[in-house]
């Protein structure tokens, strides 16, 4: 994954290809030196990952899209054994690097998201602004997210598109997905964004596309992303070596708050309960400035995806990794496995 563009960005749905956000700012803040091991969790087009192995750093990279994979071989062969690409989530990120990286690593890298090459395939269903199957699995298995529409209760539909989406709309949207469905299943993307776009309107004010929302908590449920990036960033606590940096890009605000949430946290001692006897204090896992870098100007103005990203970064100290998740915590939703078998 390379980047996306979130609810607050009007490329959504057609970002410059390949083009690495922030790429000079990620460098610099992970720092890769020779003989090192760096993960990519986020493999995408390669672009985080090129600039790595050019520091001299070995890079350990995941990415849970086939055709990804598939795409990088030439990278592999030319880094000659110094590229280790696997398929897989980065939510597993601890058990990937312990089996193909002895368990430890100098930095973690994270660029949340869908990738401009996911977009721009109209087959893979992420973009209104393209017809096409209305898939938006980064991965080949699982529901997509027809069935997600088709089959969802409409109170959980409004949770989804409310929580994950930001919409205002989320009710109405999805009382008329509700109805609309019982006349015929969606099945292409632009039959769902019409169905919005009905709902919401548009004014000429409006600087996103009615659907973008939607799509946007689609998509999120449907891979279950803010549950991947809890999980990579505790992986990331355990794996990272005393020093070991951990630089995270996310696009919108639901990611960027976990992100800040954890770093915040991590870098302070719990807080005491007077209600609780005095305990040992729970060093730092992280030192962390817990400032955003923003995407220069003249960046924004060349990348459209970058507009609205923002980078964050932790140097693990050598406490021991902590077990708590509260940092972590967000609103309950429903999850893949609440879905309705189909038929019901």
């Amino acid at each position: 994954m390379a980047g996306h563009g979130g609810s607050e960005d009007p490329a959504v749905g057609g970002p410059a290809r390949h083009v690495p956000v922030l790429l000079s700012d990620v460098v610099a803040a992970l720092a890769p030196a020779a003989g090192e091991v760096v993960v990519d969790g986020t493999f995408g087009a390669g672009g985080y990952t090129r600039a790595i192995l050019a520091a001299g750093a070995n890079v350990l990279a995941i990415d849970r899209d086939p055709s990804a994979i598939a795409a990088a071989a030439p990278l592999v062969a030319e880094a000659a054994g110094r590229l280790t690409l696997v398929e897989g989530r980065f939510g597993d990120l601890e058990a990937i690097v312990a089996a193909h990286a002895g368990g430890a690593a100098d930095a973690v890298v994270l660029d949340i998201g869908v990738s401009s090459m996911q977009i721009d395939e109209a087959d893979r269903g992420f973009s209104f602004q393209k017809d096409g199957p209305l898939d938006m699995r980064m991965g080949a298995a699982g529901p997509t997210a027809a069935d997600v529409v088709n089959r969802i209760k409409p109170g959980d539909l409004t949770r989804i598109l409310g929580i994950l989406g930001e919409e205002r709309h989320a009710g109405r949207i999805a009382r008329a997905i509700a109805a609309r469905r019982e006349e015929r299943p969606f099945t292409r993307t632009l039959d769902l964004a019409e169905t919005v776009a009905k709902v919401v309107g548009r004014s000429p004010k409006d600087r996103i596309d009615p659907a973008t929302r939607s799509f946007q908590a689609l998509r999120i449920f449907v891979n279950d992303e803010l549950g991947e990036l809890a999980r990579a960033l505790m992986a990331a606590e355990r794996v990272l070596k005393p020093g070991g940096r951990l630089v995270v890009v996310t696009f919108h605000s639901l990611e960027d708050r976990i992100v800040k949430r954890f770093l915040r946290e991590r870098s302070a001692p719990p807080a005491a309960s007077r209600h609780m006897p005095d305990v040992a204090v729970t060093p730092p896992t992280f030192s962390s400035r817990n400032k955003a870098v923003a995407a220069s100007p003249e960046e924004a103005e060349r990348n459209p995806r970058a507009r609205s990203a923002k980078l964050r970064t932790g140097v693990r100290t050598d406490a021991p990794p902590r077990a708590d998740a509260d940092a972590l915590a967000f609103a309950a939703l429903p999850t893949l496995a609440d879905l309705p078998p189909s038929g019901d």
